[in-house]
């Protein structure tokens, strides 16, 4: 079945994933560039809007978009592997990351309770990374198990997290301001050469120029410097906040099961991410400043919102209370985040597969759950394997997450722009900021997003060398694997078959409501050529799928009945011409925002299987396309004729509706139903009544009364096998004539 969800549900998708940084970016973001900190991380929570507006546009392009498939559509398979390997480093790091920020988090509970009952534990910093990474792990394995069975949070889920989580927002908000009135605080001074000081990491490679200058273990910006260096030090600054920004692939990913109107909603969860975001990540970097004290701050980088509320005013019962409080969300948000992380990476991956890139055995499903286990194997592998490296550091993680996230970002920005000239065609939704001259529109809103992402990721190339070095052999044995393993396939595979969705069958004897997953009333469509679904389209348009369920239903036709039963084996049942009209079904469904239910039914006459399936399921409604072979008269009176032949009457009156390639359509009645009467029709009907109520005896006669004593006659003279078949052959005659006319 498919399913589609509110933009609120989208939204909380979105920002348990993007929503979980607040908890771990503050305190690496000023270590790295000093207590100006939270002031670029409000700037990238700002600009994160722009880079979002990137992804509703390329989205609103293509239902099933992301940074893969518009790379690949406006720069080609090579550039599409790039980016796609950047982005599976991003969401590689996504799970450590968060992971390990939440043994952080419950590592410092824990140091704080035992403290509160007397017990000095004061563990060394080495000591509380290697538990929080034993911690990441033990998460890790827990929904890599979950992944394999298939079981994924539902959006219920992420509604759920995300109402627990504006609660402690709200009261981290209204607690930190109730702290400031009472005991003061201190604003985060503005970024400047004076006030910007970097870690002798946050340089990278830019270190031994003499325009930076040691002051004690950190580097400023030499007085005499010339100016291009004050905007390669903010770019660095915002280079190393960007991680504030991550999980915006996320949301093209939802974008799929987006309800309709699919781009009104997406629009709608981007303005509500972006808010929620921007108070929610912004503020705590702020606050910490203003309230954790200077000496003290450092003890929480990597706990950063644990660190405010043990700062907070009040009693300790009640600070630790919070804490705990702080400690369940933020384990509920970064450990989704973890499981957001192995689903997104999956994804990719799958995509990438279905586009011939990567060969049948990577997506080979698992016997039992049939999930693609082996992806999922080497997702769970590459992110154990990271958090060891890491030794359970979150700032070194946070350095080489940036990687992922920019590039991955930087590819998109250029990939969108560029589809504006390759592709000048009408778009839903456009990044605004368009110039036109004459007939030439010149995109100066994407240019500009474009060039100031390149410019931090090419400034984060310089400056962050765990990043640099990691992501770039990631990204190129990810690239290598793609370009063999392609080749290998182009040896094996039709490609054609390779782009098609997967699909799992579930075979049952009989057609039931329970089994399609469907309610009484609802729309039976009849599909068969994956070219010709315009009739489908009429109906995802013209229903409203609350009230009323859409099943789409091919009919397989099997030859006899001695072959029967060898022809209904799964590969004879559903062949990739099946597989590939289900394909387009499902991508049309999406394309509308409306669940679709999918059938195959085997039988030996199509209008027998529609008629009985229909039956089975109680529709109200069958929609079909126009037949190249016949009228749709002829589909009209085969139809009927099929339901003539069902050995029990359905209870309600149901119609058939043949829709042509301009959404135009002709309504049938099936069964026993009141014919559709012309002006003729009615006009003799009424002469007859006019002229038999004349008579005097005759004077109650009604309207009906004239039908009903002409179709007793007429049934008289077919059974006396009289001449009578003669007027319907010259009605015929005349209605032909009619229309030639």
């Amino acid at each position: 079945m498919l399913s589609f969800i509110s933009f609120w549900r989208a939204a909380a998708i979105v920002l348990n994933d993007l929503g979980s940084s607040a908890f771990y970016v503050g305190g690496p973001t000023e270590q790295f560039v000093g207590k100006s900190a939270p002031w670029f991380i409000l700037g990238v929570m700002l600009f994160s809007y722009a880079v979002r507006a990137l992804y509703i546009e390329s989205s609103a392009m293509f239902t099933r978009g992301g940074v893969y498939r518009v790379v690949k559509e406006a720069m080609g398979g090579t550039m599409a592997k790039i980016s796609v390997s950047a982005l599976i480093f991003d969401f590689i790091l996504t799970g450590p990351i968060s992971g390990v920020s939440a043994g952080q988090y419950i590592v410092g509970l824990a140091d704080t309770t035992l403290k509160y009952f007397g017990v000095d534990w004061s563990p060394p910093q080495d000591t509380i990374n290697h538990l929080a990474g034993a911690l990441a792990i033990l998460v890790t394995i827990y929904f890599w198990r979950r992944n394999i069975k298939g079981i994924h949070e539902s959006s219920d889920d992420a509604m759920r997290i995300m109402y627990i989580a504006t609660v402690m927002v709200v009261i981290l908000i209204g607690w930190s301001c109730l702290t400031l009135i009472r005991r003061g605080g201190h604003v985060p001074p503005l970024p400047s050469t004076e006030t910007l000081n970097f870690a002798p990491e946050a340089l990278g490679w830019l270190k031994p120029w003499k325009w930076f200058q040691p002051q004690g273990d950190r580097y400023r910006i030499a007085e005499n410097a010339p100016g291009f260096i004050a905007i390669i030090g903010l770019l660095m600054a915002f280079g190393h906040s960007i991680l504030a920004m991550s999980g915006e692939e996320t949301l093209a990913q939802v974008n799929r099961e987006l309800e309709h109107p699919k781009l009104k909603n997406l629009k709608k969860a981007g303005w509500v991410i972006f808010i929620y975001s921007l108070l929610f990540t912004s503020l705590v970097s702020f606050f910490a400043v203003a309230i954790i004290p200077d000496t003290e701050r450092p003890k929480f980088v990597n706990n950063l919102i644990s660190g405010l509320a043990i700062n907070f005013v009040g009693p300790d019962p009640l600070k630790l209370l919070f804490q705990g409080f702080v400690v369940i969300v933020g384990f509920l948000m970064l450990s989704g985040a973890v499981n957001t992380s192995i689903i997104g990476s999956n994804g990719v991956l799958n995509r990438v597969s279905e586009d011939g890139v990567l060969t049948d055995w990577f997506r080979a499903p698992q016997k039992r759950f049939g999930t693609t286990y082996r992806m999922i194997n080497l997702i769970a592998v590459l992110q154990i394997v990271t958090i060891i490296a890491s030794r359970g550091d979150t700032v070194t993680l946070a350095e080489a997450y940036a990687f992922g996230v920019i590039w991955s970002f930087t590819f998109n920005a250029f990939a969108t722009t560029w589809l504006r000239f390759k592709r000048p065609e009408g778009r839903e939704w456009k990044v605004p900021l368009n110039l036109r001259f004459g007939k030439i529109e010149v995109p100066m809103g994407l240019f500009t997003i474009s060039l100031v992402l390149l410019s931090l990721a090419l400034t984060n190339l310089l400056t962050k060398k765990v990043a640099t070095i990691s992501g770039i052999v990631f990204t190129a044995v990810f690239f290598t694997l793609f370009t063999i393993s392609e080749r290998l396939n182009r040896k094996k595979l039709d490609l054609t078959a390779a782009n098609l969705d997967r699909f799992q069958l579930q075979q049952s004897e009989t057609v039931s409501l329970s089994m399609v997953g469907a309610r009484p009333g609802g729309v039976l469509v009849a599909v068969r050529d994956y070219n010709t679904l315009s009739h489908l389209g009429y109906v995802l348009d013209s229903t409203n799928t609350e009230e009323k369920d859409i099943v789409a239903m091919t009919t397989r036709v099997v030859t006899s009945h001695d072959g029967a039963e060898r022809d209904l084996y799964e590969e004879n049942l559903f062949t990739t011409y099946e597989q590939r009209l289900f394909t387009n079904v499902v991508a049309l469904a999406e394309k509308h925002g409306k669940p679709v239910e999918l059938l195959v039914v085997p039988a030996s006459n199509i209008f027998d299987a529609v008629a009985h399936t229909s039956q089975l399921l109680d529709v109200e409604q069958i929609v079909a396309g126009t037949s190249a072979k016949m009228t749709t008269e002829e589909q009209a009176r085969s139809m009927g004729r099929a339901w003539e032949r069902l050995p029990e009457k359905p209870r309600r009156q149901v119609r058939f509706k043949i829709v042509g390639p301009d959404g135009k359509g002709q309504t049938y009645y099936l069964g026993a139903h009141a014919p559709i009467l012309t002006e003729e029709d009615v006009s003799l009907v009424h002469r007859i009544w006019l002229q038999v109520s004349k008579v005097p005896s005759r004077s109650r006669v009604h309207h009906r009364d004239v039908v009903r004593v002409a179709l007793t006659r007429l049934e008289r003279d077919l059974k006396a096998k009289s001449d009578v078949m003669l007027d319907f052959y010259k009605l015929e005659q005349e209605e032909e004539k009619k229309k030639e006319k």
